[in-house]
């Protein structure tokens, strides 16, 4: 998980995709956390993706860097603690400015049965659980 980790870290953007009915639905995204031993990332409850997430929590997010893409698919699961959205935001201070730990539309969500598939041109698939 820590490579998948790194991996979102350098890319600094990925690609989150959820389903609203029959659509699907992409967005850019650049929250990435490791708290508890859980891959996290976050968003508003008040956006649409939050209501897309909670009907079908089953995502999917790309991300390409160096030649290299990762896909992760996998539930995600609401954490409505304190501490991880402390966690988060400390993590992107930027993110202070709209949102807190404290506030009723800030939401973190870790991944559940996830599996990560790094792929290249020039390499074989390398799959990563958890």
């Amino acid at each position: 998980m820590n490579e998948v980790y790194e991996f979102l870290k350098k890319c600094e953007t990925y690609y989150l995709a959820t389903v609203e009915g029959d659509q699907p639905r992409v967005r850019p995204f650049g929250t990435i956390d490791i708290f508890e031993d859980k891959l996290y990332i976050q968003t508003g409850k008040s956006k649409e993706v939050s209501k897309q997430i909670q009907k079908n929590p089953k995502v999917e997010l790309c991300a390409f860097a160096d030649g290299k893409w990762l896909r992760v698919s996998g539930e995600l699961v609401r954490d409505d603690r304190y501490e991880p959205k402390a966690h988060m935001l400390d993590a992107y201070p930027s993110l202070k400015a709209m949102y807190s730990a404290e506030d009723d539309n800030t939401e973190v969500l870790y991944f559940k049965n996830a599996t990560a598939v790094f792929s290249s041109f020039t390499e074989a698939p390398k799959a990563i659980k958890f």
